[in-house]
């Protein structure tokens, strides 16, 4: 019988193993928490502040709102709006204060107006421009007919059928 076999491990390697599974499992739940200094206290507050934040653009992530993302400048936005809830600022004060600050693009979405109105058009212009190669295309491959051989051509073509000539 070789040394260790059959024996169970001590109770510090026990101990060492289960510390290490526990933190390797509460990270990820201390993550999602997230840091509690950067929350409001009044649970409506935040409810509020989180609801305005999922309108805000991620500037650095740019296909996220500023709750969704973990970017430094994501997390100094939602402080910044925060502080602007807790202030007493409704939903559209605080959207216009970030708004007046960073433009339209903090908006995941933006107003409609001459300056975005192509970027609202854009997907039903590449729809439409799509259908419209997609017809196009279609029209021509059924508009064709076949060009019949030339005398020539088929005496070729019965010549090669035959197995003559290469």
């Amino acid at each position: 019988m070789r040394s260790g076999e059959g024996r169970s491990p001590s109770p510090l390697r026990r101990t060492a193993l289960a510390s290490l599974l526990l933190l390797a499992l509460a990270g990820p739940v201390f993550a999602a928490v997230g840091r509690p200094e950067d929350r409001l206290p009044d649970p409506a507050l935040e409810a509020r502040a989180q609801e305005i934040g999922r309108e805000l653009r991620c500037m650095v992530c740019q296909n996220q709102s500023i709750e969704d993302s973990d970017a430094d400048l994501a997390r100094d936005l939602r402080r910044l709006v925060r502080e602007r809830v807790a202030a007493g600022d409704d939903r559209a004060a605080v959207v216009r204060f970030v708004h007046e600050r960073y433009g339209d693009f903090v908006l995941l979405r933006p107003p409609f107006n001459a300056v975005t109105a192509l970027l609202w058009a854009m997907p039903v212009l590449a729809l439409g421009g799509g259908l419209l190669v997609i017809l196009t295309r279609r029209r021509r491959a059924a508009g064709l007919e076949p060009v019949p051989l030339s005398e020539a051509e088929r005496r070729r073509l019965a010549e090669l059928e035959r197995g003559g000539g290469a």
